[in-house]
């Protein structure tokens, strides 16, 4: 709003600002439901924007696309199974081991941070056990745990070591990660044992799926999972209370922080446009513009982030992003005291960056 008093700012930098007004006035005017005004906006935004743009072009393109759904959606044009089928398609995406995943792992240091820092408190909090059993939430590649490996291969007397894979979809890819973390384990001369647990739901996950040994010291990993579950708070409260049934030495919980569950939709909009602007500034900084991985990362993984977020509504929008008070209340009510990271965890997490 206040561009025209900045002096110093391009005529192409004017022109990005003027774009984003523009996406600003569609959203207000879809929250009031001016269809008919907000896609007319939505229209001019499209035109100017594209996916293949810069960072500003394509956060716009990619909101423009999200802001055209929801008004489809409440209009009847689109089911909301559609776009449920639409975000689960992207959620099947993420799992994989792909080589976009990869290059964006190594390009922007953020999921290293967070890996490095868990893996080095799953160490501390497991140091003296001689069997460790390590449940993953949301294990993807697994690679998080070759890290944890090497670092316990170091010790004089290596532990024997479980990891239990819980999921919902995907137990083909789930069983070639442990796969490739067995031959890992073996490369190093590490006894490992790997087991994949599905469940339809997590409202259906069971003690007795994870199958604790007496003697066993149990550590929980999940990582960015547990807000895919806010909108099904059944599944949240059964997930966390089968963990502490099991009684774990720690549970590590890496989560985004944002404001992104308002049940206003202009400030979700709002604070969503922020966030996922920090996020595609990074990617054009630290990512060519001609990157395939990256147009692959925007157009799937945040895409269609985007799209469930501002789209949907209800137990249909699966992306929820909340801030850390709402965990801390959340964990406390079940009992669960938090603890500061160590100090070699915050060496970690300052080594990586």
């Amino acid at each position: 709003p206040y561009a025209s008093t900045i002096t110093d700012i391009s005529v192409a930098e004017t022109a990005d600002v003027e774009l984003v007004q523009f996406l600003l006035i569609a959203a207000e005017c879809v929250g009031h439901k001016k269809f008919d005004l907000a896609s007319g906006l939505i229209t001019r935004c499209l035109c100017i924007a594209s996916d293949s743009g810069n960072a500003a072009q394509r956060i716009v393109f990619h909101f423009a696309e999200a802001l055209q759904h929801r008004i489809d959606m409440q209009t009847g044009k689109i089911t909301p199974e559609r776009i449920i089928e639409r975000f689960a398609y992207a959620r099947n995406l993420e799992l994989d081991f792909n080589l976009s995943f990869l290059a964006c792992h190594q390009a922007i240091p953020f999921t290293q941070v967070t890996q490095f820092a868990a893996m080095q408190a799953v160490i501390d909090n497991v140091k003296s056990a001689t069997k460790i059993h390590l449940v993953d939430l949301h294990i993807r590649s697994g690679v998080q745990w070759t890290v944890l490996m090497q670092a316990l291969v170091e010790r004089d007397d290596p532990p024997a070591l479980r990891i239990t894979a819980v999921g919902t979809m995907n137990k083909q890819r789930m069983e070639e990660t442990g796969k490739r973390l067995i031959s890992f384990a073996q490369s190093l001369n590490l006894s490992l044992s790997f087991n994949v647990v599905m469940v339809s739901d997590m409202e259906e996950l069971k003690e007795d799926m994870l199958s604790k040994a007496p003697d066993e010291a149990v550590a929980v990993y999940s990582p960015l999972i547990l807000r895919t579950m806010i909108s099904k708070p059944e599944s949240l409260r059964n997930v966390i209370k089968v963990i502490r049934r099991m009684k774990p030495a720690v549970v590590v919980v890496t989560e985004v922080e944002a404001n992104h569950n308002s049940p206003l939709f202009i400030s979700r909009f709002t604070e969503s446009l922020f966030f996922y602007s920090a996020f595609f500034d990074c990617l054009e900084d630290c990512m060519e513009r001609n990157n395939e991985h990256r147009k692959t990362i925007e157009g799937i993984y945040l895409g269609e982030g985007i799209r469930n977020m501002v789209g949907s509504e209800g137990d249909k929008r699966c992306t929820r992003n909340v801030m850390i008070d709402v965990w801390r209340e959340f964990f406390t009510r079940y009992g669960m005291v938090e603890v500061e990271l160590s100090h070699s965890s915050l060496q970690q997490a300052n080594m990586i960056l």
